[in-house]
């Protein structure tokens, strides 16, 4: 009985620069763990656009992602995985604009994320449509995600190496923050 606590599921956010497996790995670690992950809106949202997006559709792409963690369709996964989340809009909104929403930092810091794993460029690049920062962006990219999580005080693990690798190491580091929670070791 949850005795009218509202039920939240463990929440993780993969986060990184792009072409390092967030997608795959939301999806394995949601199979792993049976929880729910929710898939890039962004990409979805930038592929079915018939120009170059704007800074007014980064703006409904966070508006969307603003309501992501609280969607009922989760049910009651006891683990949700997101693909991406508002610190890679933040980051987006610096690096392409200069500027971005007003709340958006605040929505971060009240964002209840358990753990964002931060996934190192260590593996090929992938060309695809969609992807705009190839070399060595992608490790700069990686070093602003760093800063904005250590600035921001956010609980998240790096995760690197090849793709099984990666995939142990993003298991024992939702296995680690799990029980570190669990035993209010916050």
């Amino acid at each position: 009985m949850n005795h009218g606590i509202p039920y939240r599921p463990f929440t993780v956010v993969l986060t990184g620069p792009e072409s390092t497996g967030k997608t795959t790995l939301a999806r394995r670690l949601a199979e792993h763990f049976q929880g729910a992950w929710v898939p890039e809106y962004a990409r979805t949202y930038v592929e079915e656009l018939d120009r170059p997006y704007t800074y007014e559709d980064v703006v409904r792409i966070y508006r969307h992602q603003l309501k992501v963690v609280d969607d009922p369709r989760h049910g009651s996964a006891p683990f949700l995985f997101l693909d991406t989340d508002l610190v890679i809009l933040k980051v987006w909104f610096e690096v392409v604009y200069g500027k971005m929403p007003e709340d958006l930092d605040r929505r971060i810091a009240e964002r209840k994320i358990d753990l964002y794993l931060l996934l190192r460029p260590d593996i090929p690049w992938e060309e695809d449509p969609v992807r705009e920062n190839p070399g060595p962006a992608r490790e700069r990219l990686f070093e602003r995600y760093l800063q904005e999580l250590r600035t921001k005080e956010l609980p998240f693990r790096i995760v690197e190496g090849e793709w099984q690798v990666r995939f142990e190491r993003a298991v024992k580091a939702v296995e680690e923050r799990y029980k570190e929670m669990r035993d209010g070791r916050s």
